[in-house]
């Protein structure tokens, strides 16, 4: 029986992948994720948090966080405000605050007896959801192996992330291999200027079979003449995805992008990351949900609010070689919640 007063836990999950995720600024072969969990009154909730290297976040960082929040008073946080309260004279990385948000919300539901999409008051999810799936950088002459074994052909969108050196060769490839698929390219801010950037999509939309449909972060962040000057453009949608965290100037970004990727662990928590999605739309904006390399706990989280977008790249888990908890299924391209 759990007890009445609140128990908050953390504990890390070492998470082998399945093949080698390489991105634009870094590759790995395993991730350390970490979950936090609430216990009290017959009712748990967790929450997952995914650390990210581009925010200077490590398991080691949110595991000295978490102790000092214990410290400083956790066992006594029952309820959203108190969260608040205590984050706000010991704020934490995104990823962490999420994972507390999270299992917080999860465990607020579960007492009161509803869904956790009703409990937060956003529309109710579809039973399956089309989700993107996304191809790290690798060598061309290693596309059709992978497309093959990984059964890429049954998912409606790939994301093909690039880089600056070989992102043309890389999307030759794909588009020879599957010709006109809906691809969604990702420079996870690999270029460095404009210039750059149009002379790679001039060679890019020539490309025969290549049907390229959205552009994510192809510049970083702070590049901000750079993305008022591609937006009128580009002959591909812009996507930002590191230029939004848990703050995002919408008079900027409707001048920047045509839609915006939200990702829960970069939002902090479900509150900011629904009234991003609904900003989003608001300013005449694509909403997109992304997510990081998760288990299905914090892709079954997304879920939850996945109504609010219109594009969905929720395939984070299956790169997980061994998925720990099994709460969302794929199959067809198309993703359920488990049992």
């Amino acid at each position: 029986m759990c007890p009445a007063v609140p128990t908050w836990t953390l504990t890390t999950h070492e998470l082998s992948l399945r093949y080698v995720w390489k991105i634009s600024r870094n590759a790995s072969s395993a991730k350390t994720n970490l979950v936090v969990k609430i216990e009290a009154k017959g009712f748990a909730g967790a929450g997952e948090a995914a650390p990210n290297t581009r925010y200077h976040e490590t398991p080691e960082l949110l595991q000295e966080q978490f102790a000092a929040l214990q410290a400083a008073g956790l066992a006594a946080v029952n309820d959203l405000e108190k969260l608040d309260a205590l984050l706000a004279r010991l704020p934490v990385a995104r990823s962490l605050s999420f994972a507390l948000e999270s299992a917080l919300v999860h465990w607020l539901a579960a007492r009161a007896g509803v869904p956790v999409w009703q409990w937060l008051g956003v529309p109710p999810p579809t039973s399956v959801l089309s989700t993107a799936f996304s191809l790290p950088i690798m060598e061309p002459g290693e596309v059709a192996g992978f497309l093959q074994a990984q059964d890429a052909f049954r998912f409606n969108m790939l994301k093909i992330k690039v880089n600056a050196a070989g992102g043309l060769e890389l999307l030759r490839e794909v588009a020879r291999v599957l010709p006109n698929h809906a691809m969604l390219v990702d420079g996870n801010e690999a270029w460095e200027d404009a210039d750059s950037l149009m002379l790679f999509l001039e060679q890019a939309t020539a490309l025969p079979g290549l049907y390229l449909r959205l552009l994510e972060q192809p510049l970083p962040a702070h590049c901000a003449d750079d993305y008022r000057y591609l937006r009128t453009r580009t002959p591909v949608p812009l996507i930002a995805d590191e230029s939004v965290t848990d703050t995002a100037d919408f008079s900027e970004l409707t001048r920047q992008f045509h839609g915006v990727n939200v990702k829960l662990m970069k939002a902090g928590g479900y509150r900011r990351g629904i009234d991003l999605l609904r900003r989003t739309r608001s300013h005449g904006l694509m909403p997109m949900l992304g997510c990081m390399v998760e288990t299905t706990l914090g892709i079954s989280s997304a879920y939850q609010i996945s109504a609010l977008a219109k594009v969905h790249d929720l395939d984070g888990f299956l790169i997980v070689k061994d998925e720990p908890f099994g709460l969302v299924r794929e199959k067809n391209g198309l993703l359920s919640m488990g049992e």
